[in-house]
């Protein structure tokens, strides 16, 4: 979440008399990320989040991202409720971009999870998975392998200036993960941004999972492979390690749910490496791109160094959860 549109007390108002949700009492930007622009709302109807779409998320992907919302809220899984508004739509428009309410979910994020944590993540991760096998609305991975390359090929330049080493490692990884990459492993609309900021917790229950505005088919696995980034390794950027007791715990809850195939655990490794060159371009090209006077706080693309030369010494998937 972030803050590239500044919107008036005002403007607020006018937008919020569109919805069936009381006079607006009080309303604060969300700093927090780096895709929308947020606002955290309350009403006299409740508290609700209001996000101005920006950046990278195409108008016509809207009605994916609100049919998942409503489809897992429906289904009680821990997912925001996209709010309808007075003319019966869920996407409205305020200061020229498209915008849409959800509920807001209580609960917190926390910076590091620990090993039941990432049990529960797993869990909700795997029901997600089969709550979605039957979604009608698909979407392309639009920050897949196919995107890797020309995305390099964008900051290729200048990366050098955010660490030395990067074009070296990005360029051996990518003819790697290329060469290596699974092509029939079981696929499904997965949620593709996994991190700890996106997930709620009251007490040591998860109470909410946010932010779809990746989310699209891809491989399942892929998704734990982007878990196993986000959630297991901990430490200084410089001095990353992967715990494997909170990966195994990850499986674990996962298993409960939905077993990974042989097929899947032995993609594991070459699925990490990619889901680690993912975050680490898209880091790196916001790192060099950033919106001038925009409010937002930029993810360290170094960090995935490490990650990256754990990944290499891997041998197999027994190295991340056994």
């Amino acid at each position: 979440m972030a803050v590239y549109t500044k919107l008036s007390e005002d403007q607020l108002k006018e937008f919020f008399s569109k919805y069936d949700l009381g006079k607006l009492l009080n309303y604060k930007e969300i700093k927090e990320g780096i895709e929308n622009t947020n606002y955290f709302i309350e009403t006299e109807k409740g508290k609700f989040i209001l996000t101005l779409y920006e950046r990278r998320v195409e108008e016509r992907d809207l009605p994916f991202f609100i049919s998942l919302m409503r489809n897992l809220y429906d289904k009680s899984f821990p997912s925001p409720e996209p709010i309808i508004n007075k003319n019966g739509n869920y996407i409205s428009e305020i200061s020229k971009k498209k915008a849409a309410v959800i509920s807001f979910l209580d609960g917190h994020a926390k910076k590091i999870l620990n090993p039941n944590d990432c049990y529960e993540v797993g869990i909700n991760t795997a029901k997600l998975h089969s709550i979605t096998k039957d979604l009608s609305n698909k979407r392309e991975n639009k920050l897949s392998i196919n995107s890797w390359r020309s995305l390099y090929n964008k900051v290729k330049k200048n990366c050098s200036k955010i660490h030395p080493d990067l074009p070296e490692v990005i360029e051996k990884n990518l003819d790697v993960i290329e060469k290596n990459w699974p092509k029939n492993i079981p696929s499904g609309v997965i949620h593709a941004d996994l991190f700890p900021d996106n997930i709620f917790f009251q007490g040591k229950k998860l109470s909410g999972i946010i932010d779809y505005y990746f989310s699209c088919n891809d491989f399942y696995a892929f998704e734990v492979a982007i878990c196993l980034n986000a959630l297991c390794f901990e430490g200084k950027n410089e001095n990353l390690s992967f715990n494997v007791t909170k990966a195994k715990k990850f499986i674990d809850g996962y298993s409960s749910i939905r077993k990974l195939t042989e097929e899947e655990k032995k993609s594991l490794k070459i699925l990490c490496q990619g889901a680690a060159i993912r975050f680490l371009l898209t880091r790196v090209f916001d790192y060099l791109n950033l919106i001038e006077g925009a409010i937002v706080k930029i993810k360290d693309p170094v960090e995935y160094l490490k990650r990256l030369e754990f990944h290499d010494s891997v041998k197999n998937y027994h190295d991340y959860f056994f």
